[in-house]
């Protein structure tokens, strides 16, 4: 079948430039509406393309992979993550599975930076009480947080994103620490001056700032669970800005309650689009709806992305962003 010809159905919408391009290209089904498809939706879909487009938030398992026609031949994801997905039982069918790494390195490392800087300093309160006309001038001792400079931040997952955060952090000087699968490579952990734990409980009871950046798996579920909540300093903080199931939402509320940790920047939630109603309208704690990603440049790359691994796939070759359940 001709890239031309190509039923291609993209679950929701994207940015304009991507999905003009889309439809220059291929025979393609946009969602005009943007609403998130249905049970139906989502069955009828697999059944008639030939490449479905889903982003992070559709759930592509083994049951709705069973009901595809045989010509669904290539998920290209909309999305660096890729829980979502079935991956086993896609490859098992002859389902190509791709996806748009690297493109959002910069976008959420930003924000990673700015709930790092956020929350020790505590702008959201100030914010607030400026917004509740509450601010009745400066005084010595009156809205205080904590210095950044000579802080210990602890990195979980160094990846891209992690050492991306690892380089602004030590702009601002911080000292890098760091729990990965494995050691990075000299050359890096030189540049960054980072410290490598194999130990994640051993890092946890001494960084003053933890930042969660590694990718939700069946390994990473609730990694940061009740007992190592525990383990971290009462005037330590936690930002999230990777997968909220890393995270055990409901020790990590308690925790922040009971003043056993100081606070928490999360950009992302165990059961989104529900956040955990003990987390909101705590004073420590700012919430921010997954937007880590969300700039326009990243949005339409990761379009790009997509449009390429297509155009690939449709050439007959192997598209540059092939997810491989070996390296899971």
């Amino acid at each position: 079948m001709t890239a031309e010809r190509l039923k291609v159905i993209v679950t929701r919408r994207l940015p304009d430039p991507v999905e003009i391009r889309l439809k220059e290209l291929f025979d393609t089904e946009l969602n005009e509406t943007d609403v998130p498809f249905s049970d139906a939706q989502m069955i009828d879909a697999v059944k008639r393309a030939d490449v479905l487009v889903p982003t992070v938030t559709d759930s592509i398992d083994a049951r709705l992979l069973a009901q595809a026609g045989p010509q669904l031949r290539h998920i290209a994801q909309f999305g660096a993550g890729v829980d979502n997905l079935d991956i086993e039982s896609a490859v098992q069918r002859g389902i190509t599975v791709t996806n748009t790494p690297g493109v959002l390195t910069d976008d959420t490392a930003d924000v990673t930076m700015a709930l790092i800087l956020a929350v020790p300093r505590r702008l959201h309160e100030g914010i607030k009480l400026m917004e509740a006309g509450k601010f009745d001038g400066w005084a010595p001792t009156w809205m205080l947080g904590r210095r950044l400079s000579g802080k210990r931040l602890g990195i979980i997952g160094m990846g891209r994103i992690g050492q991306a955060v690892a380089r602004r952090a030590r702009a601002f000087g911080l000292q890098i620490h760091y729990h990965n699968r494995k050691p990075v490579n000299r050359q890096i952990s030189d540049e960054l001056q980072a410290t490598y734990w194999e130990s994640l409980d051993q890092m946890l009871a001494r960084m003053d700032i933890i930042s969660v950046n590694c990718p939700h798996t069946p390994a990473t579920f609730h990694l940061l669970n009740a007992r190592r909540i525990e383990l971290i300093k009462p005037e330590a903080f936690i930002v999230n800005t990777a997968r909220g199931e890393v995270i055990d939402e409901a020790a990590l509320a308690r925790a922040l309650k009971a003043g056993k940790i100081a606070g928490a920047g999360l950009d992302v939630f165990e059961r989104e689009p529900m956040v955990n109603p003990e987390l909101v309208g705590l004073s420590n704690v700012l919430l921010l709806p997954h937007m880590g990603s969300a700039t326009i440049e990243g949005r339409i790359e990761m379009g790009e992305k997509v449009i390429i691994n297509i155009k690939t796939f449709a050439d007959g070759h192997k598209p540059p962003d092939r997810v491989i359940p070996a390296i899971l």
